[in-house]
């Protein structure tokens, strides 16, 4: 499974550059986006989904190693305690 983890992940990053690619040529009028009191500049929407998705995949890339620290601090009682619940059909 770790090798088909850069093709599933070099495969979605694809599917997204190129539905970006056709959402901003069929829809080239600009948007502005609102949050709030906020609202930002008309911008084309193929860029508004480009740094969205360019935000949400350095995002997760940061996040990804904390998630992997967060977890190390548990061990692995998670899976001993888990063994008990398994247990042969022979016993019964």
């Amino acid at each position: 499974m770790k090798t088909l983890a850069p093709f599933f992940t070099s495969l979605v990053v694809a599917i997204w550059v190129v539905a970006i690619a056709i959402i901003s040529v069929q829809n080239a009028t600009p948007v502005s986006l609102k949050f709030l009191t906020f609202q930002s500049i008309q911008i084309p929407m193929g860029l508004v989904l480009a740094f969205g998705t360019g935000i949400g995949l350095i995002g997760m890339a940061v996040l990804q190693p904390l998630w992997g620290l967060a977890g190390s601090r548990q061990g692995n009682s998670r899976f001993e305690d888990d063994a008990e619940f398994f247990v042969d059909d022979e016993d019964f």
